[in-house]
C-alpha cells in the first residue's frame, strides 16, 4: 500500500482538492490524505466546496508540546514543522502502508507514479535537489538561495517503511519542534535545511534527477515544456510527472511565482497552458471561497514575535509567557 498526503489550512484546501483530483485521475490505487492544520468545528463549508478526501486535523495525530508549536510559529511554519509527525502518524496507523509520499498541495501530479514506486524498491527514499545544473545569472533565486534554503525542495518527499527512515523522522521531528522557522542567519528555512542531513545519516536514500519530477519556477532554467496528444513532456520526451506551482496566485495569472524574478509567463509561451490549466482548476475548487477562512492557529504577531528570540526557545512554555506578561 502506498499512501500520499499533503498539509494545508482551511484557505488552501482548493490547491489540495486539485491535487487530490490530479492523484484520483492519475494513481486511482493510492491513498491519498490531507493533513488539516486548522479546526473543522464549528466550521460549515457549503455543499459544493466539502473536500471529497478524507481531512485529518493536526490535533488528532498526538503530538506532544503542539500547543507550543502552534504558537512559537506563523502558519507557514507551523504547516511545514508538523511534516515529520504525519509520516509516523501513517506509518504508525497503516502498518500495511510500504510507502508514504508527501507533496506539497500546491503540485499537480500528470503521470502514474510508478517509476518513482520502483525508485523506493531499490532505495530508502526519494528526494529531488532545486537544480541539476548551474544557474547562470545573478537573478532570484540562484544558487546562494538554495544554499540558504536547502539543497532540496521539500514541496515532494517518500520514505519507504524501515527502521532507519522511522528514526530519521523522529529526528526530525525532534528538530521542527523548535527550529523551523524562517531565520536565515542562523541557519533556518522552514524544514528544508534538516533534509540535507538525510543522504548523509540514511544509507540508499535516492536523489531523483528525471526533470519531469518537481518542475518548478526554481529550475525552469534548466526545463522546457512541450505538448503532444494532451500530454505533457520536459525537455524533449521525458514525461512530466509532477508540476510544482509554487507562489502563483489565480488573482493575478499574469505572474509566474511571487518568489521568483527571472522569468515572466508571457516569455515562457511553452508554460501558457500548464499555467492555464492550474487555474482553472483553482477556481472550480473554491480558491476565492476558501480563502475567506482564518486559520485558527493563527497567532497574535506580537506572541509570535517574543516567542523567536532563541535563548527563550528551550524554556518551558510558561516561562516564556510570563516574560511576556512583564513587558
Amino acid at each position: 500500500m502506498t499512501i500520499v498526503f499533503t498539509i494545508c489550512s482551511i484557505n488552501y484546501l482548493a490547491q489540495a482538492r486539485t491535487l487530490g483530483d490530479s492523484l484520483k485521475a492519475t494513481n486511482p490505487d493510492i491513498l491519498f490524505f490531507i493533513g488539516l492544520v486548522d479546526i473543522l468545528e464549528g466550521v460549515s463549508f457549503d455543499d459544493a466546496f466539502m473536500p471529497e478526501y478524507p481531512m485529518i486535523e493536526i490535533d488528532k495525530i498526538g503530538i506532544d508540546g503542539f500547543d507550543e508549536m502552534a504558537a512559537r510559529y506563523d502558519i507557514t511554519e507551523l504547516n511545514t514543522a508538523v511534516k515529520p509527525f504525519y509520516f509516523t502518524y501513517f506509518f504508525k496507523n497503516y502498518p500495511k502502508a510500504d510507502n508514504v509520499i508527501y507533496f506539497d498541495p500546491d503540485i499537480i501530479i500528470f503521470k502514474p507514479l510508478t517509476q518513482l514506486l520502483h525508485s523506493l524498491q531499490l532505495h530508502q527514499a526519494v528526494l529531488t535537489p532545486h537544480i541539476n545544473t548551474p544557474i547562470e545569472d545573478r537573478l532570484t533565486p540562484n544558487e546562494l538561495h538554495h544554499l540558504n534554503t536547502g539543497i532540496y525542495n521539500l514541496g515532494f518527499a517518500a520514505f519507504r517503511r524501515s527502521p532507519e527512515n522511522l528514526e530519521y523522522i523522529q529526528w526530525w521531528e525532534e528538530k521542527l519542534r523548535y527550529e523551523c522557522m524562517i531565520d536565515l542567519c542562523n541557519g533556518l528555512f522552514t524544514d528544508q535545511n534538516w533534509m540535507n542531513f538525510l543522504p548523509v545519516f540514511v544509507k540508499n536514500v535516492h536523489i531523483e534527477r528525471n526533470p519531469g519530477y518537481n518542475a518548478a519556477y526554481w529550475n525552469l532554467h534548466e526545463r522546457q515544456f512541450s505538448i503532444v496528444d494532451k500530454n505533457y513532456f520536459v525537455n524533449g520526451d521525458n514525461p512530466l510527472i509532477f508540476f510544482h506551482y509554487s507562489g502563483y496566485d489565480p488573482a493575478k495569472p499574469d505572474i509566474l511565482s511571487k518568489y521568483q524574478d527571472r522569468f515572466e509567463l508571457a516569455e515562457r509561451p511553452d508554460l501558457t497552458e500548464l499555467f492555464a490549466l492550474y487555474k482553472n482548476n483553482l477556481i472550480k475548487n473554491g480558491n476565492a471561497y476558501y480563502r475567506k477562512f482564518p486559520c485558527f492557529y493563527i497567532k497574535p504577531a506580537r506572541v509570535v514575535r517574543y516567542l523567536r528570540v532563541r535563548k527563550w526557545l528551550k524554556k518551558p512554555f510558561n516561562y516564556v509567557i510570563d516574560q511576556l506578561e512583564t513587558i
